[in-house]
């Protein structure tokens, strides 16, 4: 059973001024807040509740309504490589077509008389529902797409040392004296000169010259 629209929503719209009237245009600015996990799980994101700046063309065509817009909004996470929280202002573009009732009746029509592909495609296509339509599933998408997969705090970010995990950035001369393993081996082997048992075991100083003396 689906839910209906509720025009109280902040992410809902109402393009009952159009009146299905093809080229007439409204134009929308809203500041909303921020619908939950809207970003990339445990990555970045935009928080819960925070300030979305919508800017949006509603365009009544044959079809339905076209909405193109832009979201601006503080995203917030964490750097993949040094670990620490980075903040950032984030842009998104999009634009959905949403289908007028009738009109997504008249595809299914045409799907039962053998287009299967051009039904299946506008499956997909939402549907106004009185006039109105919800807009925080196209939202999710365009900022989901429109976020960086690596975040980092700046694009020559150090990262973290590998030894002991401090961050290069706080101290770029930080550094480690490392062995090289192909060397560590013959540490072993290297000879003692103070040790008494390398001294009795050194050639020439053994009981065995002493007799052959």
């Amino acid at each position: 059973m689906n839910t209906r629209l509720d025009h109280r929503n902040p992410l809902v719209f109402d393009t009952h001024e159009l009146g299905r009237r093809p080229g007439a245009m409204k134009k929308v600015t809203r500041t909303v807040p921020a619908p939950k996990d809207l970003g990339i799980a445990d990555v970045i994101g935009v928080p819960e509740g925070s300030d979305v700046v919508l800017d949006l063309r509603l365009e009544s065509v044959m079809e339905g309504v076209l909405v193109t817009g832009t979201a601006e909004a503080t995203v917030t996470g964490e750097c993949v490589r040094c670990l620490e929280p980075l903040g950032q202002e984030l842009e998104a573009d999009f634009q959905e077509m949403f289908s007028y009732p009738d009109a997504d009746t008249r595809t299914a029509r045409r799907g039962e008389a053998g287009d299967d592909a051009e039904d299946g495609d506008d499956e997909d296509t939402p549907v106004l529902e009185d006039d109105l339509f919800d807009l925080e599933p196209v939202l999710r998408d365009a900022v989901v797409l429109a976020l960086p997969m690596q975040p980092v705090c700046r694009d020559d970010c150090p990262g973290l040392c590998p030894t002991c995990g401090e961050r290069l950035a706080d101290d770029p001369d930080h550094h480690h004296e490392v062995t090289d393993i192909r060397w560590a081996a013959l540490q072993d082997l290297a000879v003692d000169p103070a040790d008494p048992t390398t001294q009795q075991n050194g050639a020439g100083d053994g009981p065995d010259d002493d007799q052959e003396k």
